[in-house]
């Protein structure tokens, strides 16, 4: 043994010194306690950016329909506004900015309106602004910087006001758009912030027809009371909270993939796919658009198929099934039946594909045709349901799996 070695072996050992005596007691606690902050401070940034993006998705809206309304040469525009700004802003911001985007920014505001007090402070914000962009003498250089930092303050303030008044995450109030009762939607969003609901649990009690099961009990307090309970499935995981698409998308940030990019690959491939399974399938268009009212609605993909004679309305969704989808597309088939359908061609079919990671789905709308032959001989002449499933589910994984090796590199 060297005189060193016996030096460093003479010096007697000090309890609480080295790694392994820093887990001793309360070394646990420690752990748990900075895990625990850890996390409540990651949900309540996930929660305080959700606010905001509502607030700032409501405030688009606003000044989207607001410019629309702003006159003859405008309203003369309107139809193709939404396509233009998707364009520029996508090119300025990235993600987040697609037609779908901004129509359902547009019916937010429509479908979620507020105090005038709210709407009137951001027209004035907006005035405000406008007027900063005139030409200023050197002599009025700092006073403009003034005003310009409390524009700047007044929209900050303004949208923590609204934040306030839609605390839910966008994908909430995207959800809840989807619900065509007035009644019914300010019912979930009612009790989703009185039960601090997740978007999962909120999409449960939809589909149960919570809001109509409700209705129809003799008790409700106790229909109310069960409805608070969380079944598994309900809770969303923090790391899942903070990687939504959604927060990243408006935070301008990169995940492995966006859920838009996602959908447009998914939409790709399956025109692909139908027009490889032979001659009957015939491209008519993708992201076809239809009015219904004062909304536009998207078809993701319209074929023709040759020896049915009928449209095919195909709509993608990334989630699972619900029964809004089918409502959905029923509104489409009978939008293409009275406007699209010649009078020599049978009428259309839907097609609902459901690419929800692990779980795809595929569903033809058959609903609406007058008989049970013509569906029958439809189901006959149309690609099966399962294999649909099987290459949307297949391309999904490849997609994600090519994503997740390009963000290793």
């Amino acid at each position: 043994m060297t005189k060193r070695a016996r030096r460093r072996s003479a010096v007697p050992a000090v309890r609480g010194e080295g790694p392994v005596a820093s887990r001793g007691a309360g070394y646990g606690d420690l752990v748990g306690g900075i895990a625990a902050l850890l996390e409540d401070a990651r949900r309540a940034s996930a929660r305080a950016v959700n606010a905001l993006m509502s607030a700032t998705y409501w405030e688009i809206g606003r000044r989207i329909v607001e410019y629309e309304q702003g006159g003859k040469e405008r309203a003369k525009y309107g139809t193709r506004l939404i396509e233009r700004l998707s364009v520029d802003l996508s090119a300025r911001y990235g993600r987040g900015f697609s037609e779908r985007n901004l129509e359902q920014m547009r019916l937010f505001y429509l479908s979620w309106p507020i105090s005038q007090t709210l709407s009137a402070e951001s027209e004035a914000i907006d005035r405000s602004r406008i007027s900063q962009r005139k030409p200023q003498t050197a002599a009025a250089e700092i006073p403009e910087t003034v005003s310009r930092k409390s524009g700047e303050a007044a929209v900050s303030r303004s949208l923590h006001d609204l934040a306030a008044r839609f605390p839910l995450p966008w994908s909430a109030y995207v959800r809840l758009l989807s619900l065509k009762s007035i009644e019914a939607r300010r019912f979930y969003e009612a009790e989703a912030l009185r039960g601090g609901w997740s978007v999962r649990q909120l999409d449960r009690q939809i589909q149960s027809q919570f809001y109509e099961r409700t209705a129809l009990a003799r008790d409700k307090a106790a229909m109310l009371a069960k409805g608070a309970r969380v079944v598994a499935g309900d809770a969303v995981p923090v790391e899942e909270e903070v990687k939504d698409p959604y927060i990243l998308e408006f935070l301008g940030l990169k995940d492995e993939y966006s859920e838009s990019e996602l959908e447009e690959a998914l939409v790709r491939r399956l025109e692909a796919f139908l027009l490889e399974l032979g001659g009957d399938f015939c491209f008519v268009g993708r992201q076809k658009r239809l009015r219904i009212g004062d909304e536009w609605f998207r078809v993701d993909l319209v074929f023709f198929h040759r020896r049915l004679r009928c449209l095919v309305l195909i709509d993608l969704k990334l989630g699972r099934f619900t029964h809004a989808d089918a409502g959905q597309m029923h509104v489409y088939l009978n939008y293409a039946a009275e406007h699209w359908t010649r009078t020599d061609e049978n009428p259309p079919v839907g097609l609902i594909l459901c690419a929800q990671k692990n779980a795809a789905l595929a569903r033809y709308a058959l609903d609406n045709l007058p008989n049970k032959v013509l569906a029958a001989e439809y189901r006959t002449a149309l690609p099966d349901e399962e294999l649909l499933a099987a290459e949307i589910a297949d391309t999904r994984r490849r997609l994600e799996a090519r994503a997740m090796r390009g963000g290793k590199r």
